[in-house]
């Protein structure tokens, strides 16, 4: 749901690779692979990855949009090399005919796109459909996302994430959600996160979760777990309360709702807002010479009617266990109708680490669009002329 950042991405699971198409970032940002390629390192790491990820390094090729290090305006394309292709071209082959070694996948897992994706395009082979809708095309979106954070850090807008908890484990400190409106809180908890394998902000206790893991792991197991997303310097105004799909609130949980395996997402204290009074929910309303406007807490998360109010943009995010298991759930083949255990393909055990990263690049996404939206502009130095202005607007209004 983006108006002026636009992007497609293409690729399978085991193709050569993945590609993305961005338009919209303007002239004159400057941009190296790098840039990306940091972000794609971060996707790749945390405990509980499966064997893929000793294959897979990711790194980004930039094939147009962008002369001498900086964008020109025009769309820019990034390539990820998938490095296991060299072990599928056989299987993956674009053209001819399926060779012996070819085996058709029809035993849908429960939980994934296969049976679903499979009745919907016909498809008698399902790797047809699990190629594509595999969790490997949010490396291409990580890139994507990148591009929108070097946008967004010219303006002084940060972009970060930590996992809450993993199963049924949460991080006890995070309960306590007055560090909302702290954006040195926020920022603190996103640099502790990086030092930590599971991505949680208190890495001393990196060593607790991976028990669960481990017991999950020997089980035959996956799990799921929530993760916070959030943006500090954002201005007010981003979004508009005039339509529906203009709301900032709609756009944010309609893009991470579109990451695989998402099946939950809230802004502030979300659902823990419906069970409260009204006084312990909304914000109170401050004004300081220094600040201007703000809010003396962030329960709401940083939205109000649709916009951005000032205030840090804060969404927690529930993803669920990952769908291929080691002792596989019941399922059916599509072709003998026989009942029999899912299929299995090579997986993780948890990805809400990973999912994390996933999710800053789909808020980044969001908010660039938001903010192109607002200030416009095909270069960069015509955008912070007028950020600038509206920025002096806020502060004296």
């Amino acid at each position: 749901m983006t108006r002026f950042i636009r992007f497609l991405t293409a690729g399978e699971s085991h193709g050569k690779g993945l590609t993305a198409i961005l338009e919209g970032i303007p002239a004159n940002l400057p941009l190296s692979e790098e840039d990306i390629n940091l972000d794609l390192r971060r996707r790749q790491r945390g405990y509980g990855r499966g064997g893929r990820m000793k294959i897979e390094k990711d790194s980004v090729e930039i094939l147009s949009g962008v002369r001498f290090g900086k964008t020109l305006g025009s769309p820019i394309t990034l390539f990820i090399k998938n490095r296991d292709w060299e072990n599928w071209k056989e299987k993956m082959a674009v053209e001819g005919e399926p060779p012996d070694s070819v085996v058709p996948f029809t035993r849908p897992r429960p939980g994934h796109a296969d049976l679903a994706g499979g009745i919907k395009y016909n498809q008698r082979d399902l790797r047809n459909i699990l190629e594509r809708s595999s969790a490997r095309e949010t490396a291409a979106r990580v890139a994507v996302g990148a591009v929108c954070k070097k946008l967004l850090s010219e303006f002084g807008i940060k972009v970060g994430s930590f996992v809450v908890s993993i199963g049924k484990k949460e991080v006890e400190e995070l309960k306590d959600k007055s560090y909302f409106a702290e954006p040195e809180k926020l920022l603190e908890f996103h640099e502790k996160a990086e030092k930590s394998e599971l991505r949680i902000p208190f890495p001393e206790k990196d060593e607790e979760f991976k028990a669960l893991i481990d017991e999950a792991k020997e089980k035959g197991e996956s799990l799921g777990g929530v993760f916070e997303v959030f943006a500090v310097g954002v201005p007010p105004g981003l979004g508009s309360h005039i339509q529906w799909d203009k709301r900032i609130d709609g756009r944010i949980a309609q893009a991470m709702m579109s990451i695989q395996a998402i099946k939950g997402v809230e802004i502030g204290i979300g659902f823990e807002a419906a069970r409260k009074f009204g006084s312990e929910v909304h914000d109170e309303i401050g004004w300081s010479k220094e600040r201007g406007f703000f809010r003396f807490t962030n329960r709401l998360g940083g939205t109000e009617g649709g916009m951005t109010n000032g205030m840090p943009l804060v969404v927690r995010v529930a993803m669920k266990p990952i769908p291929t298991l080691k002792n596989p759930l019941r399922s059916v083949d599509i072709n003998t109708k026989e009942e029999l255990k899912a299929g299995k393909e090579r997986t993780d055990v948890v990805a809400v680490p990973a999912a994390s990263v996933v999710g800053e690049a789909m808020l980044a996404i969001i908010i660039a669009d938001a903010f192109l939206e607002k200030f416009g502009g095909d270069f960069l130095e015509e955008i912070k002329e007028r950020y600038k202005s509206y920025m002096k607007h806020v502060k004296s209004f």
